[in-house]
């Protein structure tokens, strides 16, 4: 049962904390998000509601592995954006280029463009982007694992 309370916490603690990272990134440091940022957003969000139905609705399980399916999604998905900003491979958005298109420099209310081929920040020479290809995959296959560990127990 250990296993099971283990793995529902950090199913709703993980996402919580890498979204609450990427807010706080974003608010107080102006690290704004691009649209490759936004797309590993998303699976986490889906991971905090399926790991509060975990918390509330049976099958506790089903909620749970879901939660863990999503937030691994958002690790691949940000290991994709890190190997586009690494160089490694070409992204597939037209936010990965120097054309500026229909955008007005000169008006101060038009959206930045934040180029999703660029590492606005690193730590050890890892993006955000690599930072939660890291702390989502390893999370979310460890909340499998602790998963598998309750049903084998």
């Amino acid at each position: 049962m250990a296993g099971s309370i283990k793995a529902r916490l950090l199913a709703l603690a993980l996402p919580a904390a890498l979204l609450g990272g990427a807010y706080i990134s974003q608010y107080v440091f102006g690290l704004y998000p691009c649209e490759m940022c936004w797309w590993q957003r998303w699976p986490h969000f889906a991971a905090l509601g399926f790991a509060l139905l975990g918390l509330a609705i049976p099958p506790p399980r089903l909620w749970t592995g879901l939660a863990a399916l999503a937030i691994i999604a958002s690790g691949l998905i940000g290991g994709f954006h890190a190997g586009v900003e690494y160089g490694w491979w070409q992204g597939i958005t037209g936010c990965a280029t120097t054309q500026i298109g229909a955008i007005d420099v000169m008006d101060p209310t038009a959206a930045p463009l934040i180029r999703c081929d660029v590492a606005p920040w690193t730590l050890f020479g890892i993006s955000l982007a690599g930072w939660n290809f890291l702390f989502s995959t390893l999370g979310g296959l460890t909340i499998l694992a602790l998963m598998l560990k309750q049903e084998r127990a």
